[in-house]
C-alpha cells in the first residue's frame, strides 16, 4: 500500500511539471485594458497572461493579487526560437 501511494505521488509530481508548448504564430495581441486602481494597499497587478489548453494559448484577463512576502512578481513574456513561439508564464521571484 505504501508503495502505491509513493508511486502515485511520483506520477502526480511528474505530470504537473511545466513544459514549453510551441506555436508557429503568437495569438492576436491582447486588448488594451486600462489598469484600474488597486482594490487594497500593496495589491500586485498581474498583466497580460496566456495559458495553454487544447492545443493553443488562450488569453487570461489581467487582475490584482495579494503580494507574496519577500517576493517580486516577474511578468510573463513570449520566447521565440527555431521551434516557434512559447509563453513563459509570470512568476514570483
Amino acid at each position: 500500500m505504501k508503495q502505491i501511494i509513493i508511486l502515485s505521488l511520483g506520477i502526480l509530481l511528474l505530470s504537473s511539471c511545466a513544459s514549453d508548448y510551441y506555436v508557429a504564430e503568437r495569438p492576436a495581441p491582447p486588448p488594451v485594458i486600462v489598469q484600474p486602481a488597486p482594490p487594497y494597499p500593496g495589491a500586485v497587478w498581474i498583466g497580460n497572461e496566456y495559458r495553454w489548453r487544447s492545443g493553443h494559448y488562450y488569453y487570461v484577463q489581467p487582475h490584482y493579487v495579494r503580494p507574496r512576502p519577500n517576493r517580486t512578481y516577474v511578468p510573463g513574456r513570449w520566447n521565440s526560437g527555431p521551434r516557434g513561439h512559447s509563453w513563459q508564464r509570470g512568476h514570483w521571484r
